[in-house]
């Protein structure tokens, strides 16, 4: 019973819509009538600008650290649920979120919430990538699909040296969710029309 509770509260935080939220309460705006319509902090970014897109992003990151973090609640001390697969409850919430008509983002964010709380020294080196990445190619979702596989790739190696094959198998999932949630991104890549960003 405890294992459910615990499930069913990783899903409801990843529900949380801080985009469509953010947008309705401090900017009367529904985000997902503008821009591309993603409940995500690069819509965010593009459409209310760089103070909204920034707590948007710190907001869906925290989602994936606060569910993955649950098993550390004495409440929840029973628990036998890895972390991680908490931590893909939260990004299958956030991609399907109940408290917005299971529209949701893309992952890329809670995803790496969910790499926070687990392993914080992976996070700021998938950070540094995505940063170097944004900085060269000026694309959000193709530095997006970079850090997945350089997630992967890390998970891989990991795998091989030390057997962790949960770490392996959550890790790829998550990479899976980004690229999958990125497709159409991806033929915009091909095709050489991918909206670039300018402020960096």
């Amino acid at each position: 019973m405890i294992n459910a509770i615990a499930l069913l509260c990783a899903y409801l935080i990843g529900s949380i819509p801080s985009a469509l939220w953010v947008g309705k309460l401090f900017y009367q705006t529904d985000i997902r009538e503008h821009g591309s319509g993603n409940l995500g902090g690069t819509n965010t970014f593009r459409v209310l600008g760089k103070k909204a897109g920034t707590i948007v992003t710190l907001m869906d990151i925290f989602k994936g650290t606060a569910a993955t973090l649950l098993v550390l609640l004495p409440v929840f001390n029973e628990v036998t649920i890895h972390a991680l697969i908490l931590g893909a409850i939260a990004v299958v919430g956030h991609m399907f979120p109940i408290f917005a008509g299971f529209r949701g983002g893309k992952a890329v964010a809670t995803s790496a919430g969910v790499i926070l709380g687990y392993s914080w020294p992976l996070f700021f080196i998938l950070l540094a990538v995505f940063l170097i990445s944004l900085k060269l190619t000026k694309m959000v979702s193709l530095s997006s699909i970079i850090i997945s596989v350089a997630a992967f790739i890390y998970a891989l190696i990991n795998l091989i040296l030390n057997g962790e094959y949960i770490f392996f198998i959550m890790i790829t999932i998550l990479a899976m969710f980004i690229i999958f949630r990125h497709r159409d991104n991806i033929k915009r890549i091909k095709a050489g029309t991918e909206p670039k960003v300018t402020w960096i």
